[in-house]
């Protein structure tokens, strides 16, 4: 059973942040697969017992590829940046409809200077963040209890994108113009590095995660998604 994370894996990070090139990863790719790879795997494996307690429609999906370990390399065609991977472990749980990183879905991220859970919806497209923005100004109490709630605000914090003038159609003095202003419906619950090498992982991100079911609730109603 998967309890914890070794301190390997966040040196091999540093390593790769230092050497981020193809000739370097190719000739250490198997410390890749035992340091970073395999262990990330054998935690999605573990919280397949966890987030059906949370939710019965998001799903754990432990493969190399196409599950919910997200890619190593970096899509770099429309970037300054061509450094060619990521130096920080991904991993979204997403939503059973979900078929990319703009689904609804718990998130943990690993890296060297930062670690978090996240929660929501990152970059929704056009029609899923209009339906976000519609279902605030119906059920502006729910949403506003989900963000709110004090089980919720002691860990976590609404972050992402937002924009400057409030999108056309809507009320420029709703109480809750801010929060349609918003791009992206995620919100941050900041890690120590300590706590993801100590005692059990899957259950401390199982009872965060939890913490944020009202705002994944509204999230998936707003769009027609069970929860």
């Amino acid at each position: 059973m998967f309890t914890h994370f070794d301190p390997s894996l966040f040196t091999f990070l540093q390593q790769l942040e230092k050497n981020n090139d193809r000739e370097w990863f190719n000739a250490n790719k198997q410390k890749y697969e035992d340091l970073v790879r395999g262990p990330a795997l054998e935690f999605i494996t573990e919280m397949q017992n966890w987030i059906p307690l949370i939710s019965p429609h998001y799903e754990a999906t432990p493969k190399k590829m196409g599950g919910s370990l997200m890619r190593v390399y970096r899509d770099v065609r429309f970037s300054k940046d061509k450094s060619p991977y990521k130096t920080n472990v991904g991993i979204q749980f997403r939503h059973e409809i979900g078929k990319d990183v703009h689904s609804p879905g718990f998130y943990m991220h690993i890296a060297s200077e930062e670690c978090f859970l996240a929660v929501g919806t990152w970059h929704p497209q056009p029609d899923a963040l209009r339906a976000i923005r519609e279902h605030i100004q119906r059920k502006p109490a729910a949403y506003q209890d989900a963000i709110e709630h004090t089980p919720f605000t002691e860990f976590y914090h609404m972050a992402g994108d937002s924009l400057v003038r409030p999108p056309k159609g809507y009320d420029t003095q709703s109480p809750m113009i801010e929060e349609i202003k918003r791009k992206d419906f995620i919100a941050i619950c900041p890690l120590d590095r300590e706590q993801l090498l100590e005692g059990n992982v899957c259950e401390l991100a199982a009872t965060r995660y939890g913490r944020a079911q009202p705002l994944q609730k509204f999230l998936c109603d707003a769009l027609g998604l069970r929860f």
